[in-house]
């Protein structure tokens, strides 16, 4: 009987050589492009938006990804004539859309904080869980909602090995960190979420006390 592990490691494998080859074509767009070639770049965007969109989606949310990454071409249309290939482009234009993120998230804390009278406000006119909407609240504590709670840093490095299927050492190239690093922030990650999983369990299990069940309190 073939060894489960053996057929995974040969898919992983083969995903792995597929990967390579598809990484060279889009790298060699890249090239192209920056030297004015306009089908090239044409074809380098099709190829790659897919990828930006989901880092981007992951990191910030699905509403603000395209803006981000209508962003992210923006820069990479004044960067790719710089584009020296010392890095797959895919890793590349990763790099360049995180940037984009983390520069969205400074800009977002630079603006004024609501007043707490604006936050009440908000709260007063947002419906509240009641006893009949319990089970479709707690619906919406996903698997979303669990990464979202994870520190950034620990978030992307989850999301682009785990998620996105990169290498930890692309991921190093892309968040621009060394790849042990990739490895600490993955591992605290996932110890993060299995801990968030065990608070939602218990919360879960909690009797009726006026509270929502489902509710997950990741302070």
């Amino acid at each position: 009987m073939t060894d489960v592990r053996d057929h995974f490691s040969r898919r992983r494998g083969a995903a792995a050589s597929d990967r390579t080859d598809a990484d060279a074509a889009v790298t060699d767009l890249a090239l192209k492009a920056g030297a004015g070639d306009r089908q090239a770049l044409s074809e380098f965007i099709e190829a790659t938006h897919d990828d930006v969109w989901r880092l981007l989606a992951h990191l910030a949310d699905t509403d603000r990804a395209d803006d981000l990454t209508q962003e992210t071409y923006l820069r990479v249309l004044g960067a790719l004539p710089r584009f020296a290939a010392r890095s797959s482009a895919r890793t590349w234009i990763l790099s360049l859309a995180r940037r984009v993120w983390v520069d969205s998230v400074r800009h977002d804390m630079a603006r004024p904080r609501k007043s707490v009278e604006e936050w009440e406000d908000a709260a007063g006119q947002s419906p509240s869980p009641d006893t009949t909407g319990d089970q479709a609240w707690a619906e919406l504590v996903d698997a979303r909602a669990l990464l979202d709670n994870l520190a950034p840093d620990r978030r992307e490095a989850l999301t682009l090995t785990q998620v996105l299927g990169y290498s930890y050492a692309e991921a190093a190239d892309i968040c621009g960190v060394r790849v042990g690093t990739i490895r600490s922030r993955v591992a605290r990650a996932r110890a993060d979420l299995l801990e968030a999983q065990k608070e939602a369990q218990k919360n879960a299990r909690r009797p009726g006390d006026g509270t929502t069940g489902g509710h997950l309190r990741l302070a």
